[in-house]
């Protein structure tokens, strides 16, 4: 069997890790590198996990993590919404940086570029096998309209990755199928898919004309009205494909199955592996076996399911005896949202839980709750049962993987900063400052935060979200006020231009 048949050959549950066993600055041998393996979640907030003060939902897997590394408290996605914060950690850049970064439909155009370095391609250069498994949404092919039935390219395998097992955007977007290494898992001939998101293709029914079909009904203004599969209406257009179509409770399970497969394989030599799940992204459908084991609803239910993963990932590595070679990483892609767009008892059964912990917003906004996720870091050479406060961002990991394997960081990765002796929880100093985006742009520098003014809306009804923005500045003392909830821009005029200069400074920067 070859690397490229991992789905077709083992259907078993497991989740990411990654290594981190080397002394900074030393030359790496190939005996003695690392593994790597980044587990990224998906809308999971910082209060999401116990060991973030968590009450209403237990996390053991991710508490026993954190208890064998270090568990920061400030470590940053670069932006609120899920494609631009994955645009950031493969390129070592901010999303803003660069147009067509916003969250993308399923029939987008890859938006990593081929031509520069990226997470993957530093490992690569290292001599490391290289996977992602999971969620991809950041595009795939040159144009938007795409042949679904047959290769597709440039996508993840042209990006740094010798394998990719993926979906193409989101649980909640067509076209609902896998895809391995360029092509769609299970694809019948004779059953072509076409995929839209600007009209209705096929006569698959829509969540629109048929509720009744529905197994989840969806909010309104959401766009969840579109194609349904499995009785759950998507955003975008999707016909044929049917026996290609993945099943929802079937979707996490089989990431970790293919996950799994690809540890057991590389056991023997240095890996790098990109696990990112899908949980608890809606519309929120977890296996049966996880189904009423929260008091959260369908939403706490997708969290026991991944901690549950985190754990067969732990075990995994300790039974194949790399475990001592092996560091996870483990963090969300932005902060928490309840509803997002289907009714699936979230609100209702969440009452009393904080998902964003003592942070304001959540998911889409520029308040903490936007970008402040949980963050931990365990393996060897890493302070064990540790909480550090260091400023620390996922787009970091380019740079400090650089470090850590002797490779000079690219210069193409501007706003990626080497700081291997925090992420190990070696040294309270992490990065100096950080630039965080959603409507707009703010300053996290010290323990100051500036808020760019905008014009944008203050507050999502449809998501019950405060937004943060504000046609003035906002300034905020984290230290004493990590809730942002006193603006002290008119009394700190000095501290306001300070952060307004160094935010126009870096705005200013021409990329390489």
């Amino acid at each position: 069997m070859t690397q490229n048949s991992i789905f077709q050959r083992r259907l078993f549950p497991i989740w990411i890790l990654v290594f981190f066993n080397i002394s900074i600055g030393s030359a790496q041998q190939k005996t003695n590198t690392p593994n790597v393996i980044i587990i990224y979640a998906d809308d999971l907030g910082y209060g999401d996990v116990s060991s973030y003060g968590a009450k209403k939902i237990q996390t053991p897997n991710l508490d026993r993590l954190a208890k064998s590394g270090t568990r920061f408290t400030n470590a940053h996605s670069t932006s609120a919404t899920c494609t631009p914060s994955r645009f950031s950690l493969m390129t070592g850049r901010y999303p803003w940086r660069q147009q067509g970064t916003g969250v993308l439909p399923g029939d987008a155009k890859l938006i990593v570029p081929t031509d520069k370095p990226t997470l993957p391609k530093i490992f690569k250069q290292a001599g490391y096998r290289t996977a992602v498994v999971g969620k991809w949404h950041l595009g795939l092919g040159t144009q938007v309209e795409k042949n679904w039935n047959e290769p597709i390219k440039p996508g993840p395998n042209d990006v740094g990755f010798d394998y990719s097992f993926i979906f193409p955007a989101t649980a909640d977007r067509v076209p609902t199928v896998f895809m391995e290494n360029h092509r769609v898992v299970g694809l019948d001939p004779n059953d072509p898919i076409q995929v839209n998101y600007q009209k209705q293709v096929g006569n698959d029914p829509t969540g629109k004309e048929h509720p009744e079909l529905l197994k989840k009904q969806s909010s309104p203004g959401q766009g969840h009205n579109n194609t349904i599969v499995n009785g759950i209406g998507r955003i975008g257009y999707m016909t044929g494909g049917t026996k290609a179509r993945w099943v929802d409770e079937e979707v996490s399970t089989t990431f970790l199955s293919v996950a799994q497969q690809f540890i057991e394989d590389n056991k023997t030599q240095p890996f790098f592996l990109f696990f990112a799940l899908t949980e608890p992204h809606v519309p929120r459908m977890p296996a049966t076996f996880f189904k009423g084991k929260s008091d959260l609803g369908y939403r706490g239910d997708a969290i026991l399911q991944l901690d549950w993963t985190v754990g067969k990932i732990m075990d995994q590595l300790e039974l194949l005896g790399i475990a001592d070679k092996s560091i996870i990483i483990f963090s969300s892609d932005n902060g928490p949202v309840i509803d997002d767009g289907y009714q699936d008892e979230a609100v209702a059964r969440g009452e009393g839980h904080r998902a964003a912990g003592p942070l304001r917003g959540g998911k889409y906004s520029i308040f903490e709750g936007g970008t402040r996720v949980p963050f931990i870091v365990s393996g060897p050479g890493v302070n064990r049962n540790h909480v550090s406060d260091a400023l620390v961002c996922q787009i970091d990991l380019l740079a400090s993987m650089s470090q850590l394997l002797g490779q000079s960081v690219p210069k193409e990765a501007i706003d990626s900063k080497p700081i291997v002796p925090a992420l190990l929880g070696k040294h309270e100093k992490g990065r100096d400052y950080l630039i965080e985006h959603a409507g707009t742009l703010a300053v996290v520098k010290d323990h100051w935060k500036y808020i760019a003014p905008s014009n944008g809306r203050a507050y999502d009804a449809s998501t019950d979200t405060e937004l943060g923005n504000n046609q003035q500045p906002q300034l905020y003392n984290l230290k004493e006020d990590i809730g942002e909830k006193v603006n002290l821009a008119d009394k700190h005029p000095k501290i306001v231009k300070e952060l307004q200069d160094l935010l126009e400074q870096e705005k200013s920067k021409v990329t390489p």
